[in-house]
């Protein structure tokens, strides 16, 4: 670097951007959940989905197992790790099954209000009839397992409406008890559920919470007993762990592989640091501008933003081969502006013009994809054309292997054109098989997720053990206030319980179990008799019984009491875990949604078919039948969609744009169909391969032609020149870019995250394809 270049403005510009870019970038949040690559106006079912995987309480949902050890020392680390939990302030509530730890307010709650609870209330519920068989119920059970929790409470509570509460609240199929803990019904498993403190797309504060835990169960560790954890939070960590992971790993042995094939073309360490510029410059240009527009850059951007460094190098490498002091020219520097230039400026525009289209997308996960491929191949192509060529006037100056690179490709390159036919008829073929074959675009919503099979195998098993094995569906009923939303949650459950009954259904969770609405609080309310007329009537019922009627008077006092009682409201159970419940079923209204209620179904012994469950909901205001994975199908299907729709856009934009740099359909013919070629011969391999394709195929796709672009109209150029002699460097520099191109995207298939793969398998080979079918239908002088 001459010491003049230092005098220059553009270099003390561009250092001064790089430290405000650095700032930016270590001040930015970096995410990596689902939601970024969820629509941004989705349709009312799809919506109801979306918030849960944003803010909803199953998004904060923690299971926990515990392996090893005997009953007894399970039931103790579990009973030990709640207690921890509960203490550390990092989770809303932490259940185990062990009433004894379980907070005392929740138990006074609903004993203080089981009268308004209970749906077994009801005017027979307490005439003599309904009196005697309710206390014959609740003295039946003082021989099971459930007597000892039911026995103090006999003479307040007679006809166990604390057992009928306790039946609606817990699920059917749920995990049974041993040890006085939750454990599986099928392994040696002791089980806790807990809900985080902070939302489930906090991964900060999930992982918080993970360290908690851990921690917290460190001593048991130490036993012999080992740890099972999932939930969303936990998968969500686990992604971004992974993905973090790979971004470096990538990214380290990428600079490697470039580093290399740099420093044996050129043979100059001072030509691979100068190279390496508007790599620098591109990764933070296209971080710093991501996070600035949607306020946090996703990991799989950042993923993304690894392969950049095999196009950014590109035009360090155009621009350090070409620029050679030629005799009567000037500088290097000044012929390669006046020569080379316009070509790599219209290449620019036409990946600009291509990745454009995706800046606009309704996905946000899409459109960051978008905004940092072109900030980062803007900033990449800036920094080559103002700082390089102050800082290195006439190129490169080592040799390493870039003669020979040169005049191989230059061979070859005369050699292709004799191969166009072939390449054309391979495209047909291609072409023909795609139009036969099925189509290959199948992916799904779950391709986007790094997630294990092993991680999710886990989390099924917990689930299926806390009995939370759903249905797949919701019914989601929306409403303009609170009253109304449970009034129509009570007259869904009157639909629903005959399908319970049928065995169509196990059950269903619904807010009205905890929250009944203010209308059926009143009728049960109305139910419950004077004490005059109560005690006489437990005079009779009790006639000959095992409880005598003069020992019900604390039953007596707490009927009373409830006649007169104000109608429970959500904020009666706010600091109980009760209160997660609740609100994962009844969610208030917000900004962009009314209130809603969702009713979480379980699946029964029988199939029940989604057309059923419509037919009993029909008629029901403002309630929907939400089939998850279908929803979640039609969701991918609709994110795929409107990729294709941009993509085309981009597709035509480029071919646009070459028009106005080539002012000619021959020519453009010649630039566009190696870029088309290219584009099915890929989809073809892939999809004889059985590849599932997706989004981030298609981003590739984009990506290829971007790339693609430039080296067609290199060769465009050079069947233009009538001079020979600009060929071997021009070629030299066209081949080093897609070495180092490929040899970056290839990288991205040994990833285990699936995004990634899908750019390598795409990009690697079709860039490849596009440097052989440019040369192949390239007018060379005294070519073909």
């Amino acid at each position: 670097m001459r010491i003049q270049a230092l005098r220059r403005p553009a270099v003390w510009v561009w250092l001064a951007a790089m430290l405000i870019g650095a700032w930016l970038a270590a001040r930015a949040t970096y995410v990596a959940d689902l939601s970024a690559f969820l629509p941004s106006s989705p349709s009312a079912e799809q919506r109801v989905l979306l918030e849960q995987l944003r803010h909803g309480v199953t998004a904060r949902v923690m299971l926990v197992g515990v392996r090893g050890g005997d009953a007894a020392l399970r039931g103790d680390a579990s009973r030990g790790l709640a207690s921890a939990l509960r203490a550390s302030g990092a989770f809303d509530s932490v259940s185990n099954g062990d009433h004894q730890d379980a907070p005392k307010a929740v138990g006074e709650l609903l004993m203080a209000h089981r009268y308004l609870l209970s749906p077994a209330v009801d005017a027979q519920r307490f005439s003599v009839d309904g009196l005697r068989d309710g206390i014959a119920d609740t003295t039946s059970m003082l021989g099971t397992p459930a007597g000892a929790w039911i026995k103090p409470l006999l003479w307040r509570d007679p006809t166990g409406e604390m057992a009928r509460l306790a039946e609606t609240l817990l699920p059917s199929g749920g995990p049974r008890v041993e040890a006085g803990v939750w454990v599986s019904r099928s392994q040696p498993r002791a089980l806790l559920v807990a809900i985080t403190r902070a939302g489930g797309s906090d991964l900060d504060g999930q992982a918080q919470a993970i360290d908690a835990l851990r921690h917290a169960f460190a001593p048991w560790a130490a036993r012999g007993l080992s740890l099972d954890l999932s939930g969303a939070g936990v998968l969500g960590v686990q992604s971004r762990t992974l993905i973090k992971a790979e971004v470096e790993r990538l990214a380290l042995w990428d600079g490697a592989i470039v580093l290399a094939l740099l420093l044996l073309a050129f043979g100059s360490l001072k030509a691979l640091g100068v190279a390496l510029l508007p790599v620098a410059s591109g990764v933070l240009a296209g971080t710093v501008a991501v996070s600035l527009g949607f306020g946090q850059v996703h990991g799989m951007t950042l993923g993304f933003g690894t392969t950049l460094i095999g196009e950014a190098v590109d035009y360090a490498i155009y621009y350090l081969v070409q620029a050679r002091a030629t005799p009567g020219t000037g500088s290097g520097a000044l012929h390669w502006r006046r020569h080379n230039w316009p070509t790599v400026r219209w290449g620019l525009l036409t990946s600009l013009a291509g990745f454009s289209a995706l800046v606009f997308s309704g996905f946000g996960g899409l459109a960051q994809l978008g905004v940092f491929s072109v900030a980062g191949l803007l900033a990449a192509a800036l920094t080559t054309r103002y700082l390089l060529t102050d800082l290195a006037p006439d190129g490169a100056p080592g040799l390493g292997l870039r003669m020979r690179l040169g005049q191989a490709t230059a061979r070859a390159a005369a050699a292709l054109p004799q191969l166009r036919w072939f390449w054309g008829g391979l495209g047909a073929a291609a072409l023909a098989l795609l139009l036969v074959l099925p189509s290959a675009w199948r992916g799904q919503l779950t391709h986007l997720s790094p997630v294990s099979a092993q991680a999710l195998t886990l989390d099924a098993s917990l689930r299926a053990d806390l009995g939370a094995a759903e249905l797949g569906t919701l019914v989601a009923i929306e409403a303009p206030d609170e009253a109304t939303a449970l009034q129509r949650a009570e007259l869904a459950s009157a639909r629903l319980d005959p399908l319970v009954a049928a065995g169509l259904l196990a059950g269903y969770e619904s807010p009205t179990r905890l929250l009944p609405s203010a209308a059926t609080q009143a009728a049960r309310q109305a139910a419950l008799p004077d004490a005059d007329t109560l005690r006489a009537r437990l005079k009779q019922a009790t006639a000959d019984g095992l409880l005598p009627a003069d020992r019900l008077e604390p039953f007596i006092a707490d009927v009373q009491a409830q006649r007169q009682a104000k109608p429970v409201t959500r904020a009666d159970y706010d600091g109980t875990p009760l209160a997660t419940a609740l609100q994962a079923q009844l969610l208030p209204a917000a900004a962009d949604r009314p209130w809603t209620v969702l009713l979480s179904l379980r699946a029964g012994t029988q199939a029940l078919p989604a057309a059923r469950l419509r037919d009993a909901m029909q008629g029901l205001p403002d309630t929907r039948v939400v089939e998850i994975q279908p929803e979640l199908d039609a969701l991918y299907a609709r994110y795929l969609r409107e990729a294709f729709w941009q993509s085309a856009l981009g597709a035509l934009a480029v071919l646009l744009i070459l028009y106005a740099g080539l002012r000619s359909l021959r020519r453009l013919w010649r630039v566009a169909l190696p870029l088309a070629a290219s584009v099915v011969l890929v989809l073809a391999g892939l999809t004889l391969a059985g590849v599932a394709l997706g989004v981030l195929h298609l981003v590739g796709l984009l990506l290829v032609v971007a790339v693609g672009s430039n080296y067609a109209l290199f060769f465009d150029q050079l069947a233009q020149q009538e001079a020979q002699a600009a060929d071997a460097e021009t070629l030299a520099s066209l081949l080093l870019a897609n070495l180092t191109i490929v040899a970056s995207f290839a990288l991205l298939c040994t990833s285990s995250v699936p995004l990634l793969v899908a750019l390598g398998e795409v990009v690697a080979p079709g860039t490849l394809l596009c440097l052989l079918l440019s040369a192949s239908w390239a007018r060379r002088p005294g070519g073909v």
